[in-house]
């Protein structure tokens, strides 16, 4: 079947689970990484095309004497209000998305990786032709983002409970990569799945 756009693995997991890992293996090989997150802090960072909208949204008190955001207070805020929490994914998520869908059409690699912390969520598994999940016990995961971020266990326990489940985002998967060890242990799966995705997109075209 001839593909609409280039070949896309849509790159995804919870919290702590170690996509950043993996999409820098994936990069390593050359594989082009297109990331919801910095596309999100392109489209927050002073003159970027999300910032009035959400300051129109949530009020002056969310941006800086600089007119830079206050993300926060932004995070503080929608995190405790559901309602928020969709009003802001109501500005940004379709933002990302054109954006992604934007550089993934201009990309020329063999296949593309998309990393979407939110996949499962935002239900935007059709934007890619395969559906890669990073998984690991969510005790490792707890442990993994107090050591990054400082955070407390309950407070990382909060924020597991407001992402799809471990078994939502398994049973979406089409390819798991296994992150209870090191960088070492992702190389080879990353390299056998890299292997797969190129045979893939080549019989894509």
């Amino acid at each position: 079947m001839a593909s609409r756009r280039p070949f896309a693995v849509a790159l995804t997991g919870g919290i702590g689970s170690g996509k950043s890992a993996v999409a820098e293996r994936f990069a390593e090989l050359g594989v082009t990484v297109i990331d919801a997150d910095a596309i999100s802090h392109a489209l927050t960072a002073p003159g970027g095309a999300a910032l009035t909208p959400i300051e129109r949204a949530f009020g002056r008190e969310i941006t800086r004497a600089d007119g830079s955001l206050d993300r926060a207070a932004l995070r503080e805020r929608v995190f405790s209000d559901p309602a928020a929490r969709r009003r802001l994914e109501g500005i940004l998520h379709p933002m990302i998305r054109a954006r992604m869908q934007a550089e993934l059409a201009a990309d020329t690699g063999p296949y593309a990786l998309l990393a979407i912390p939110l996949l499962v969520e935002t239900g935007q598994t059709d934007l890619a032709d395969r559906v890669l999940v990073v998984d690991a016990p969510e005790a490792l995961r707890i442990e993994r983002v107090g050591r990054r971020s400082g955070l407390a266990p309950e407070d990382v326990r909060r924020i597991i409970a407001s992402q799809a489940s471990r078994g939502e985002r398994l049973a979406v998967a089409d390819d798991i990569i296994d992150n209870t060890g090191d960088i070492d242990a992702l190389r080879p799966q990353v390299q056998a799945l890299h292997a797969r995705y190129l045979d893939l997109a080549g019989t894509n075209r």
